[in-house]
């Protein structure tokens, strides 16, 4: 290179400078962000809000157009994107001064201010610059052409944001033709690659993601950060703070997910800004509340349904606004559904089965109920399994007002991390926990989330209905799965709410339908339905020392405990078992180690039935809260009981038992039926004392010391059958 050319090189160097730092000073006009978007899909109204965020001067181009740039999530291809801008550029050709800002919209934020990205893109010197990524694509062939990095740097083009010169971005684009099915990257790339045309414009790659954040490839290097009420993105390795955020290739959900606190969408002072966007308020008028289909679907068997169904029932909905289509799976739960089916309060609008014969698929059915309400015209279409039990009655009225294409409320199994949502998902669809995924499901963070995954209890606006693929099939994936994964392809955005709390989900996984009362051994699994089913509600005032047990006879603690429905379930089981002990006077029991029994009875221990595990937990969780409060000092956790059984009396078998100390260190009795109405006589006297209780009340228990002090018999039932429940508690 001669020292004449040397010198006018440098001279149009310090021109263009000059030039630059005066139109990026006094511009006229102001950046101009322009994008290509043929649909208002989710993705793009997320995008348009961003940039009204921010105050930017915008134009799309190519709405309403049929595209024909090909499936760009599965092939190479978008170079409709190119033409488009092309022809839409063509008015500023002329224009020197003008900055565009190139960025795609579905899967893309910005999250500065205008300013903010004319300062950044005055630092490169530049007439155009490119967004960077990790990866050659989609010819990694090209991979040696492109100059050298440094380390943490991004090498590769990325045609999704760029940032110049109107005039120079149209005579680059206008340059080569590209037909609307070729891969704009690839064209944008080989027109980078060339030498003297990147030397002519000055085409530089954002390379240390100053402007453009490109997320494929770079998700271990960027983070959330909080500075003062901002909410922002960092990227760790380079220090900087993009302005453009874009979910190329598969990062598409991390954005999702990203979208829900950039973007002024959270604030760390005001929580979620952008659930109280575009919500509406339905009026006083219930008359004029929206047609809602709700599908009921009853695919495994399912412990609790009777209470699932009563809250489908109190939902504070009008009933005449609500038809109801029913798809039951399970033949155990003919008779439930049949009774809510039947059941004269349930005076809704329409209610029908869907496909109830056993061998129809579980997806033909969801999708059958989603046409049902589209041949309706329905407003709303709510998809509950059983189970999801929605316990706040407004759930359905909240969804609504919430105003989101597809909204589900957030319910966790209790004490567990089991969600009807997933925060992340792997690449093959799978579920993957997100940093917030616990935040969110235990309402640490309220909001209104974009996730991956909804399932088990679902809001979709009708006019959605007509436009997403309803799609509840696949050879891999169940009926959830592969619904969530064909509306991810589709780029519709999934929401869930944890701004209220809506309600649980139940775990059926160890519901035995084999068992004549199988919610009886549910404790476990589902504690808190088990407990509204069958503890008495004014237990809780005793557990917490609200009120003392009264003391029928000297340290004998009498208390309310357990519901009529639980005596009955657990004598029920024990009749069906049928396998009662005899009694033997001769003190021989093959049920105990060693075989003796010191005072014999008729009876039916938890281990014959399956439930001594499940008895176990109830003396922790529901008899020790109260043990405490009256034998003080003495804790044993957790109680221990190998001694669990139901006794029988009655006239004729065994009406009485004889005076008896009780291998235990306390005793629970617990009465399963009522004096004067189910059995005569009976009742129980503490020798020592002279003092006896005639009266049981059904559910009540007592406790009382077992050795030494306690020498007690039972009294003589003359008419009916007496039931009760013992425990030798810490023998």
């Amino acid at each position: 290179m001669n020292s004449h050319y040397l010198k006018r090189f440098w001279l149009c160097q310090v021109l263009f400078a000059l030039t630059l730092n005066l139109v990026l000073a006094f511009g006229d006009p102001d950046l101009l962000v322009v994008t290509v978007a043929t649909k208002e899909t989710d993705g793009y109204q997320r995008y348009v809000r961003s940039l009204k965020q921010y105050g930017f001067n915008y134009q799309t181009y190519g709405l309403g157009q049929e595209w024909k740039g090909g499936d760009v999530n599965l092939f190479a291809g978008g170079g409709q994107k190119v033409n488009i801008l092309l022809k839409e550029l063509e008015k500023y050709k002329s224009n020197e001064k003008q900055i565009i800002l190139f960025t795609d919209s579905y899967d893309a934020l910005l999250v500065q201010k205008p300013e903010e990205i004319l300062e950044k893109f005055k630092k490169f010197d530049s007439r155009v610059v490119f967004g960077a990524e990790a990866f050659c694509w989609p010819d990694e062939k090209l991979e040696s052409a492109y100059p050298e990095v440094e380390e943490g740097e991004k090498r590769f083009l990325n045609s999704g944001g760029f940032i110049g010169f109107a005039s120079d971005i149209y005579e680059i684009i206008s340059s080569t033709p590209i037909k609307d099915d070729d891969d704009d990257q690839l064209f944008y790339t080989n027109i980078f690659l060339n030498k003297p045309t990147r030397e002519k414009y000055r085409m530089k790659l954002d390379k240390r993601s100053e402007i453009f954040q490109n997320l494929n490839g770079a998700l271990e290097d960027v983070v959330i950060s909080v500075n003062d009420d901002e909410i922002y993105l960092f990227n760790n390795v380079t220090k900087t703070k993009p302005a453009v955020i874009h979910g190329n290739g598969p990062s598409k959900v991390i954005l999702n997910r990203l979208g829900n606190y950039l973007a002024n969408a959270y604030s760390k002072n005001n929580g979620c800004v952008i659930c109280k966007e575009d919500t509406i308020k339905l009026s006083s008028d219930t008359e004029t509340w929206p047609d809602v289909t709700i599908g009921l679907f009853i695919e495994v068997p399912t412990p609790f349904l009777r209470e699932f169904f009563d809250k489908i029932s109190d939902l504070n909905y009008p009933k005449s606004k609500i038809n109801v289509l029913i798809h039951n799976n399970v033949k155990y739960h003919e008779s439930q559904v049949e009774k809510f089916f039947s059941d004269p309060k349930n005076n809704y609008n329409s209610i029908k089965y869907i496909s109830p014969s056993d061998d129809s698929p579980e997806h033909e059915a969801r999708a059958e109920a989603i046409q049902e309400c589209v041949k309706s015209n329905c407003k709303y279409y709510l998809s509950i399994d059983s189970t999801a039990h929605l316990d706040n009655a407004d759930s359905l009225k909240l969804l609504i007002e919430q105003n989101r294409g597809i909204l589900a409320p957030v319910m966790v199994r209790k004490d567990t991390t089991w969600a009807n949502i997933w925060g992340a998902v792997s690449d093959k669809g799978y579920y993957l926990r997100s940093e917030d995924y616990l935040d969110i499901i235990n309402r640490n963070f309220l909001g209104v989330w974009n996730v991956p995954f909804v399932s088990e209890a679902v809001l979709i606006n009708g006019e959605l209905l007509n436009n997403i693929p309803v799609v509840f099939e696949d050879t891999y994936m169940d009926s959830a799965i592969s619904f969530a994964a064909n509306l991810r392809k589709a780029g519709v955005f999934m929401y869930a709410t944890n701004m209220e709390y809506f309600g649980h989900l139940i775990n059926p996984d160890s519901f035995n339908t084999s068992k004549i009362r199988p919610e009886l051994y549910e404790i476990a699994s589902n504690f808190d339905d088990w407990v509204s089913r069958y503890i008495r509600p004014e237990y809780f005032d005793y557990a917490n020392g609200k009120i003392v047990p009264s003391t029928p006879c000297p340290d004998v603690f009498w208390f309310p405990v357990t519901t009529d429905e639980f005596c009955e379930d657990l004598i029920t089981t024990m009749e069906d078992f049928g396998q009662w002990s005899g009694g033997n006077k001769n003190n021989y029991d093959p049920r105990l180690p060693g075989g003796y029994e010191n005072v014999p009875t008729v009876d039916i221990h938890m281990t014959q039935v399956g439930f001594q595990t499940q008895w176990l937990y109830f003396l922790k969780m529901i008899i020790q809260p109260v043990q405490k409060q009256v034998f003080l000092g003495y804790v044993h956790d957790p109680p221990e009981a190998s001694l669990n059984f139901v006794v029988r009396y009655r006239p004729g078998e065994q009406d009485h038992l004889t005076p008896h100390h009780d291998a235990s260190t306390y005793t629970l009795n617990l009465a399963l039926n009522t004096p004067k109405l189910d059995f005569e006589g009976g009742g129980v006297r503490f020798l020592r004392y002279n003092c006896s209780v005639l009266e049981t009340r059904k559910g009540w228990a007592m406790i009382h010391p077992g050795r030494l002090t306690h020498y007690h018999e039972g009294l003589k039932v003359t008419g009916g059958t007496r039931y009760i429940m013992v425990s030798f508690i810490d023998p």
